[in-house]
């Protein structure tokens, strides 16, 4: 593979509450024609993430033609599990119904953060509401630390969800640092998820203690799926499947990486892939976590 950059996309210039800073987790979705809504987290003052979006035409993508009024997620109440924050993670459409599964999180004491999967749903031109104040997936026995950014496809019926799944928290000097992977998870509903610890994209060495925010797509017989990885700072990575359950990393065929300067040089993270009109094309972050808004590339 081979990905052209075709430039950075948005950035909040800071001058809404709830979006003064990030354009995190870049999600495609088709309105029209060559029209599309990307939604993605930003930041109000208090660092609370919000799920806000943008309008594009791929035509001429960095032309905005409408910047989102008003969020389409808020923090949830005071003690729940999107109290922190919701971060829009995938958006699947069965029928008539949007689901938008997204990240949970609350500020930890012992540790800096706590997530979750939640879930808003919405019919096909209506506004998001949560489907429950509760999150659909959660720590639990055999996942005590916390669950993160997701994928969920429907192929025939069955629910597939690739998900973050946190294995441990170790003290360094500057803190604790997380260590996850991604796993697998399987649904008849979308609402009901089986877990039995299947690994889908394991550490690759010791140094890498962070993949995250995976991106799916079938091809035919072959599964395809994007993500971010790191030790000292975050690239994508790129696996392949037979069958959605076991994967073959291939990071060195991705086709893209940093850039020698400029807002995506010191890191290139969040990958959402998606075609239209014939071609593919890749939505990213760059340095800061989206701090520094995101970008668009096409496969060439």
């Amino acid at each position: 593979m081979r990905w052209e950059k075709l430039g950075r996309l948005f950035c909040p210039m800071g001058d809404v509450e709830w979006m003064r800073s990030h354009a995190t987790m870049p999600m495609a979705e088709h309105i029209s024609g060559n029209v599309f809504k990307i939604y993605f987290g930003s930041r109000d003052a208090l660092q609370r993430s919000h799920t806000s979006y943008v309008v594009i035409d791929l035509s001429a993508p960095s032309r905005i033609l409408e910047l989102a009024r008003s969020p389409v997620l808020v923090p949830g109440i005071l003690g729940e599990f999107d109290d922190s924050g919701a971060l829009a993670s995938w958006l699947t459409v069965v029928g008539p119904t949007r689901y938008l599964y997204y990240v949970g999180w609350n500020l930890g004491v012992t540790v800096p953060f706590r997530n979750s999967v939640g879930l808003a749903t919405a019919t096909s031109e209506g506004s998001f509401s949560r489907f429950a104040a509760g999150p659909l997936v959660d720590r639990s026995m055999t996942e005590p630390h916390f669950v993160g950014s997701c994928c969920v496809l429907n192929e025939a019926g069955l629910w597939h969800m690739w998900y973050v799944s946190c294995v441990g928290w170790t003290q360094m000097a500057d803190g604790p640092q997380h260590r996850y992977h991604i796993k697998y998870a399987s649904s008849d509903d979308g609402i009901n998820w089986r877990r039995n610890g299947r690994v889908a994209i394991d550490f690759a060495s010791e140094q890498e203690y962070a993949i995250s925010r995976p991106a799916v797509m079938r091809d035919g017989a072959l599964w395809r799926m994007w993500y971010s990885c790191r030790g000292d700072r975050y690239r994508i990575g790129y696996a392949e499947s037979g069958d959605g359950l076991n994967w073959s990393r291939l990071d060195h065929a991705v086709g893209i990486a940093s850039s020698a300067s400029g807002w995506d040089s010191e890191m290139i993270e969040y990958p959402f892939v998606f075609d239209h009109g014939g071609q593919r094309y890749m939505l990213y972050n760059g340095n800061g976590y989206g701090k520094t808004g995101f970008g668009l590339a096409a496969l060439v």
